[in-house]
């Protein structure tokens, strides 16, 4: 288990971004890659309830389960992380729902994954816009959005759930899913 601390931020132009982090000595750790997100929650909505998170991913091939505890307020977003890679995603569904876990919240995006010596950035293409996310120490984070022009007021610290609520408030869309197919948005492969 240890502490995420972590920001996002709008991205407009993903290949100017890309191009600063190269100039800032990042190296790309994973290519463009499909990800896909199930948040599992109780049937009452227990988990949500207390500030926690379920999640099983697909990440290309690779499956990882991950729960997350209630946040702590600030300019970062921090919380507690607890995350294994997972050999059948399938099965480990099956045991979610065994369990008594529903599925509660679907995304999908295209990531790239961008590390230093610190910390990472990740580049994320979703159906609601593209958004980009520092994580590291909260000194190293704030160095490198200021490098990256990036203002704290720029900051965002708030789940894909909650982004994508907003969202659909403001569009009016009637999506119940995060996904390109849903949304609306033309998944480029």
């Amino acid at each position: 288990m240890a502490d995420e601390v972590e920001i996002k931020f709008v991205v407009e132009d993903i290949a100017e971004l890309e191009d600063k982090l190269r100039a800032l000595g990042f190296h790309q750790q994973t290519p463009r890659t499909h990800e896909f997100n199930t948040l599992y929650d109780t049937a009452n909505g227990q988990l949500q309830k207390t500030g926690q998170l379920l999640r099983l991913r697909q990440y290309g091939d690779i499956w990882t389960l991950t729960h997350k505890a209630r946040g702590k307020k600030g300019i970062h977003k921090t919380r507690v992380e607890t995350e294994t890679e997972v050999a059948n995603g399938e099965n480990m569904k099956a045991i979610l729902l065994a369990l008594g876990y529903l599925p509660s919240f679907q995304y999908e995006k295209f990531r790239a994954e961008w590390k230093d010596a610190e910390g990472h950035v990740v580049v994320d293409e979703t159906p609601i816009g593209n958004l980009a996310e520092i994580e590291g120490p909260p000194e190293w984070i704030d160095s490198t959005a200021e490098r990256l022009g990036v203002s704290p007021k720029q900051y965002i610290t708030k789940n894909y759930a909650e982004l994508f609520q907003e969202w659909k408030r403001r569009t009016r869309s009637s999506a119940q899913a995060m996904t390109f197919a849903e949304c609306g948005a033309p998944a480029s492969e």
